[in-house]
């Protein structure tokens, strides 16, 4: 069951992505969705009872205005470190800790973190995450989650657990 919905969900996101209905663009989307979908049967997202709670879409809507927040204020602060050469750079990688489970949970808090400027994820080993942050304030490994990844995580967890 996990294949087929992984296929399904894989070939709709296909279609809404390449905007095609040509039946070669097509066919090509359902063998690649469903050769993925064999491989890892559970990249999709969560289990398909899963997507009947309501309290998963309000927080992936709400989590779209966080992360749209998020990205605002890291340009800025870029855009500030770049356009005054006196303030402080202290770049540098933080270990940071993750209370997601599940791979496409973490997976989505690297691709946030990496979205927002000023900061890039580089690996994840087991609930731990490498980031290059232009300012690391602290290398505390507490400090920087609560820095970079509590505001994300808080909505990521309902969303993917």
């Amino acid at each position: 069951m996990k294949v087929v919905v992984s296929t399904v969900v894989l070939f709709v996101l296909w279609v809404a992505i390449t905007g095609s209905f040509d039946p070669q663009e097509l066919s090509v989307g359902l063998i690649t969705a469903a050769v993925i979908s064999m491989i890892a049967p559970g990249v999709a997202g969560p289990e398909p009872k899963k997507w009947l709670q309501p309290k998963r879409y309000l927080f992936t809507f709400i989590y779209l205005f966080y992360f749209i927040y998020a990205m605002v204020k890291a340009n800025l602060d870029v855009a500030m470190r770049v356009i005054n050469p006196r303030l402080p750079i202290n770049p540098g990688i933080v270990k940071v800790k993750t209370k997601l489970k599940t791979h496409a949970g973490k997976l989505a808090l690297a691709n946030s973190i990496t979205l927002t400027p000023g900061t890039l994820s580089v690996d994840i080993v087991g609930q731990y995450l490498y980031i290059h942050w232009i300012d690391v304030k602290s290398p505390d490994i507490e400090a920087a989650t609560q820095e970079i990844v509590k505001g994300f995580e808080r909505f990521l967890e309902v969303i993917f657990e």
